[in-house]
């Protein structure tokens, strides 16, 4: 293990010509679930489409107030699969969390938030000034009347209000100013707003109701979305954590404001892979109900945990407090940044700060032989679990360039102490076949995508970049 001087002396990263069986079937299986799953909802929004068509969706643009009416309803029933939709992807489903991984799931999941409420205020909008017969004076007055006395209308105001809220802490701008545990709470009042957006219209749309067949397709939707919801996002994390009985055995300071927690099941066994996260929950007094994020630091055995965490707020801080044989409760595993996504005998690791913990796990766990694994670890003081990584590159033949200092300057994800070379230049010298390696990638959002334009531009296929980024 030697850190990189300016340009470190090249080192050959060729693997030998026989290595490790990789087993590609599972990120075969998770490349049709995402089609597949790509392929539902358009085909869904395309259905409800052509229902609209079918329904005089067309006719009703010939005139003023009959095209407000018609686009508001077309709007609407977009919205209302959307939103559905977006509960699939916020339920926590297995095999969505398997086929997409955190990062892309989050960028799909933002996608069709931020269209779904788009599509959604054109609907309130549209439908509004449509009944008011498009006269702009009367519409305050309608949507009065249509608040108080249609059926369902005073929860569609209720729901609304929960994703109006959603939306605005969710943008960006706002988001840096919310603490991550803050900010997931007001989240899950997403949840409460579909479920009282949408009753509305399952109770009084033409559009739902004019068929069987149609009335069978949303209530088939929305029961599936709520039951999902039940079961995975509630009923699984509470059945796991009391199955599998998780309690705290020990906590370590590791130096440089880093802590590791062990913790132990003491039921039955945590099925997870290294380089996946949990959400825990340590019930140890005050703020239980927030759940933290956390990577595993070591490849799980089933019956021991350990996840490392830098000291940086309230929540982490409070880690150092925690006591042997504090109960936990825990969500997951989640997260794709494991042995599952990988297709090529070669990987490259590559991690800044407290990102390295996850591909400290992979390190450990994955199989390759000596050459055919690189770690690149970017860090600041001194580089957490040096001795463990030096036992890695000793006994495992993993390759570790350690990159110390900060970020030499805006859209570098090189250390200040690598010197002037840039950053495709010296990660080929490092890595000359990184275009041919898997890379797991985990640290700051806009590090990872740094480091994502060297990787491209270096040659790499957007299907080997996997990345777990964090700072949300």
């Amino acid at each position: 293990m030697t850190a990189a001087p300016p340009v470190a002396p090249a080192r050959s990263m060729l693997a030998p010509t026989v290595g490790p069986f990789v087993d590609t079937s599972r990120a075969r299986a998770d490349s049709a679930v995402r089609w597949g799953f790509l392929v539902a909802c358009w085909s869904a929004l395309l259905l409800v489409s052509y229902w609209w068509a079918t329904g005089g969706g067309f006719q009703g643009l010939g005139g003023w107030t009959t095209g407000l009416m018609s686009t508001g309803r077309l709007t609407g029933l977009l919205a209302s699969v959307l939103l559905l939709v977006q509960v699939l992807l916020m339920a926590r489903l297995p095999l969505l969390e398997r086929a997409f991984g955190q990062d892309r799931l989050a960028r799909v999941h933002r996608l069709v938030g931020f269209t779904s409420f788009n599509l959604m205020v054109a609907h309130l909008v549209l439908i509004t000034y449509g009944y008011a017969s498009g006269e702009l004076t009367r519409t305050p007055a309608t949507l009065w009347d249509l608040t108080i006395h249609y059926p369902g209308m005073l929860l569609a105001v209720a729901g609304t209000g929960c994703l109006v809220m959603v939306v605005v802490t969710s943008v960006k701008a706002a988001r840096r100013r919310i603490r991550y545990e803050s900010w997931h709470l007001l989240h899950l009042y997403a949840y409460l707003g579909v479920g009282l957006a949408l009753p509305h219209q399952l109770w009084t749309g033409q559009d739902f109701l004019a068929s069987t067949a149609r009335t069978v397709f949303w209530w088939g939707l929305w029961t599936t979305a709520v039951v999902c919801v039940l079961v995975w996002r509630l009923g699984l994390p509470w059945w796991r954590s009391a199955r599998h009985r998780v309690r705290v055995t020990s906590v370590i300071a590791e130096g440089d404001g880093f802590v590791s927690v062990h913790l132990a099941a003491g039921g039955s066994p945590v099925r997870a892979e290294a380089g996946q996260f949990f959400n825990f929950r340590f019930l140890n007094g005050r703020g239980w109900t927030r759940a933290h994020p956390y990577s595993l630091s070591a490849a799980p055995d089933g019956r021991h945990l350990r996840i490392t965490v830098k000291m940086v707020g309230d929540g982490s801080a409070a880690l150092r407090a925690l006591s042997p044989g504090t109960r936990v409760l825990v969500e997951g595993p989640y997260g794709r940044l494991s042995d599952r996504a990988r297709t090529r005998r070669r990987v490259a690791l590559v991690g800044a700060g407290v990102g390295v913990t996850p591909l400290r796990a992979l390190a450990e766990s994955m199989p390759y032989l000596p050459g055919e694994a690189v770690l690149l670890y970017r860090y600041t003081g001194t580089p957490l679990f040096a001795g463990e990584l030096r036992r890695l590159a000793d006994e495992r033949g993993l390759h570790v360039v350690l990159l110390p200092g900060h970020r030499r300057y805006a859209g570098s994800w090189l250390g200040s102490g690598i010197g002037g070379a840039d950053d495709r230049t010296a990660l080929e010298h490092w890595v000359p076949d990184i275009a041919e390696r898997d890379v797991y990638v985990c640290g700051p959002q806009a590090w990872a995508e740094d480091f994502r334009r060297t990787t491209v531009a270096a040659g790499l296929h957007e299907a080997n970049f996997h990345v777990e980024s964090f700072g949300w």
